[in-house]
């Protein structure tokens, strides 16, 4: 019986994580293309927000998949995510700055 069990978390857990690298892959494909083809500032702001996302999920699933407990990346994707809303909050009143003194015809 907890073979049985055993086998049926494990495929569950496989499916969990290929289903997380799809989405992944999904997220960063989108974020790339978005930041890349858009004009505006804030839309590549948002993009590059959804990239880092996309990497977080990465590093969580990579965590994740690893024998036993591994607590470097979620340390690395908690840095992160300070990180990611520091520099947003820093370019976005930057952007309020620079719309202030030039605002758009």
């Amino acid at each position: 019986m907890t073979t049985t069990m055993t086998q049926s978390l494990i495929h569950v857990t496989g499916t969990t994580d290929a289903l997380f690298a799809l989405l992944a892959s999904i997220l960063a494909a989108m974020a790339l293309v978005s930041f890349f083809t858009a004009r505006h500032l804030i839309r590549r702001l948002l993009a590059l927000n959804i990239l880092s996302s996309a990497v977080f999920l990465l590093l969580v699933l990579t965590a994740r998949s690893a024998d036993g407990i591994d607590p470097v990346p979620h340390a690395l994707v908690l840095t992160g995510i300070v990180v990611a809303v520091s520099t947003t909050a820093v370019v976005l009143a930057l952007y309020l700055r620079r719309y202030r003194r030039e605002p758009p015809c």
